[in-house]
């Protein structure tokens, strides 16, 4: 059985179109293209990775919390209805 985590795949690959930019006192900042307004700033690479996980993360949530539409990412919809399975088996 091949088992699929929708939520840590839809991170992953918006992570994957992530871009970074050096900036002038040496830090870094990083913005995902596709989710607007998710943007991280660190004193390293790797932290401002972190960052930029944390913020898609919080950004996720609060987007299917409020309703609001997020893009769809290498056809991945977390728009789409959730559908409920019968607990007739359960």
């Amino acid at each position: 059985m091949n088992t699929r985590f929708i939520l840590t795949d839809y991170v992953e690959h918006a992570l994957a179109h992530a871009v970074y930019d050096k900036l002038e006192d040496e830090s870094f900042a990083g913005r995902i293209p596709q989710c607007k307004g998710v943007i991280a700033f660190a004193s390293t690479l790797r932290e401002c990775e972190n960052e930029l996980r944390s913020t898609l993360e919080d950004w996720i949530l609060v987007g299917l919390k409020l309703g609001h539409p997020l893009p769809v990412i290498v056809g991945i919809d977390l728009n789409r209805e959730p559908r409920y399975e019968s607990m007739v088996a359960v």
